[in-house]
């Protein structure tokens, strides 16, 4: 089974897409927003995909208040984790803005939130899960 890792600082929005994955897309799904975790979870190769949440207000990692840009910044310059397919999640979505975050952090692809239509984010999803 593929695993997605939810990287959400909201846990309504962590449960609503968890229960999409799983019920809809049959995907295991892991939830954390601690950046440790994160990089761990990654770095061992548990998941087959990332949806990483642009605005993070809790995370901080080594210190420092982090983003999920700069997460998958992270994720994207470490040679472990760099073909890790990336999605960012964002309701900053004004015209524009899908570019430069996608520019700016390396990520895959890009889907704005709220979710309304449940099998075009299953889809947009399973289009980047590497093949069985």
């Amino acid at each position: 089974m593929k695993t997605v890792l939810i990287v959400e600082d909201d846990l309504i929005n962590a449960r609503v897409f968890a229960k999409i994955l799983s019920k809809r897309g049959g995907l295991g799904v892991k939830h954390t927003e601690n950046v440790e975790e994160v990089m761990k979870i990654a770095q061992a190769g548990e998941i087959d995909l990332i949806l990483m949440d642009v605005s993070l207000s809790h995370s901080v990692y080594q210190g420092k208040s982090v983003d999920g840009i700069k997460i998958t910044q992270m994720l994207k310059s470490d040679p472990q984790t760099a073909n890790l397919p990336i999605i960012l999640v964002t309701a900053h979505a004004m015209e524009g803005d899908r570019e430069n975050f996608l520019n700016q952090s390396g990520a895959d692809s890009y889907i704005s939130k709220p979710v309304i239509d449940h099998q075009l984010f299953i889809d947009q999803i399973m289009a980047l899960l590497p093949p069985a």
